[in-house]
Order: C-alpha cells, then sequence, then structure tokens
C-alpha cells in the first residue's frame, strides 16, 4: 500500500495527460481520414521546421560563441562591442528582427557585396547579386541566428565564469597557451554547465520558428493556415498544428531532464 501511495506521489500527472491527448489525437489521425489528409499536407512543413531550426540553431551557437569569448578579451574595445551587440539583438523582438532583416538588411548586404565586387563586376569576372537570390528562407535563418545569439552568448559567458580561476592560472603556469587553456581545461568544464540552457534555448527557437510564416516559408505554420483557408477545417488543422509542435518540443524537454539528471548523477 506504501509503495503504491509512493508510486502515485511520484507520478508525473502532467505528463500522464499530456500522453492520454496525444494518443488521442494520433488515433484520429489514424481513424480519421480527414486529419490523414490534414498530417499528410503538413508533413512538409514539419521538415522545413526542423532544418530552419538546426541551421539557425548552428549559426547562432558558432556566433554566441565568439561574442561571449569577445567579452572576456583583454581590450576594452572588443569587450564593448560583445556588450553591445548581446544587448541591442536580446532587446528586439524576433518579429522586428524577421522583418528588418527580411526587408532592410538583405538589400543592404546584397547592395553592399556589389559595391565591394564593382570592378570584378564591371570587368565581367562574377555576376552581379540581386536580392532575390537572397532568399526568404535564409533571410528568417539569419534573423533567427542574430536573435538567439545574444542569448546564447549569455548563457555561453555565465559557463565560462562558473570554471575556477586557479584552474586557469595553474595551465598558464605549465606553459599552456590561450587555445589550449580554453579548448583543455575551460570548455570541457564549462560545457557540463552550458548543454541543459542550451537545450532549453533549442527548444525555444522551434517554437519561434513559427514566425518565419509572416516571411512566407512553408513551416507547419503557414501550411497548416493555408490549409484551414481551404478547407475550412480549422479545428482539426490547429490540432494536427499544435500536436506537431508539441511532440517536438515534448520530447526534446523530457531528453534535456534526462541529460540533467546524467549530469547530476555523474557529478554526485
Amino acid at each position: 500500500m506504501k509503495s503504491l501511495k509512493k508510486t502515485l506521489e511520484n507520478t508525473p500527472w502532467w505528463l500522464v495527460t499530456i500522453i492520454i491527448i496525444a494518443l488521442i489525437l494520433i488515433w484520429n489521425m489514424v481513424a480519421d481520414q480527414s486529419y490523414q489528409r490534414i498530417a499528410s499536407a503538413l508533413s512538409q512543413g514539419l521538415l522545413t521546421t526542423i532544418g530552419v531550426t538546426l541551421a539557425a540553431f548552428f549559426i547562432a551557437s558558432i556566433i554566441g560563441l565568439m561574442i561571449a569569448l569577445a567579452g572576456f578579451s583583454r581590450f576594452r574595445l572588443i569587450r564593448e562591442f560583445a556588450r553591445f551587440y548581446v544587448e541591442i539583438f536580446r532587446g528586439i523582438p524576433i518579429l522586428v528582427l524577421l522583418f528588418y532583416i527580411a526587408f532592410v538588411g538583405a538589400p543592404e548586404m546584397v547592395n553592399f557585396y556589389n559595391w565591394t565586387l564593382q570592378i570584378p563586376i564591371e570587368a565581367g569576372w562574377i555576376e552581379k547579386a540581386k536580392t532575390r537570390d537572397f532568399t526568404l528562407l535564409w533571410r528568417a535563418i539569419f534573423a533567427l541566428s542574430i536573435s538567439y545569439s545574444a542569448f546564447i552568448a549569455e548563457v555561453f559567458r555565465a559557463g565560462i565564469q562558473e570554471v575556477g580561476k586557479g584552474q586557469t592560472e595553474a595551465a598558464k603556469a605549465l606553459g599552456l597557451s590561450n587555445w589550449h587553456r580554453f579548448r583543455l581545461i575551460t570548455l570541457p568544464q564549462a560545457i557540463r554547465k552550458i548543454l541543459p540552457p542550451l537545450g532549453n534555448d533549442f527548444v525555444a527557437m522551434i517554437k519561434d520558428s513559427a514566425l518565419v510564416s509572416v516571411l512566407g516559408v512553408q513551416d507547419i505554420t503557414l501550411l497548416g493556415k493555408v490549409y484551414s483557408a481551404s478547407s475550412f477545417q480549422f479545428f482539426e488543422t490547429y490540432n494536427v498544428v499544435a500536436f506537431m509542435y508539441l511532440v517536438l518540443t515534448l520530447s526534446l524537454s523530457l531528453m534535456i531532464r534526462a541529460f540533467e539528471a546524467h549530469l547530476r548523477r555523474n557529478d554526485h
């Protein structure tokens, strides 16, 4: 009796409820032909959502790491630039940044490219770039990357600061270069602190990737909007849209929780 009571107390009922709802939706998709048609119509959008998120997060992580390292530079100008970058892009809403990159940043980057290569273009060695060559898909990826890189930079900064100065000073006393100290001492220890919040940012980016639909990128949200408008099956369509996002975010959240538990066990 006590073991049963303990089991009931420790059961994550929120997860059980979500699983029940998911099973109901899955059954509807299997048994109802309209749900099958909707799921089939949105499947390409699912691939686009995953692709946009993976590409944007990879680019954002690289930029974020560079900005975080710039914040530890011995040159004040570089440190000020890193702080400026973080504060500016953390303060701009993602939707505004999407529009800005798509309709202001992309044309200006193309104009700058053509200006810097003016002589080779006039000589006919290379072709002049056009704004339409920079697709809306990549404009959306670039905007997401810029926005999230500011938050990821703070994650990296906090993780690096967690590493004790005594260890880096000891490595310096052994004659290790800055790069070797970072690669062999700082990064391996910081990564244990960094990975869980990075995973949370990845989950958040999956949800925010729905914003790219405003640029016409054919992700889950846009295809759901188009299908529901043409079929008038708003209830069924947005059930499937919500279900797809829920599967992505919930599965990743559970993986992150399992990884955090694994790290805690190893620490003990």
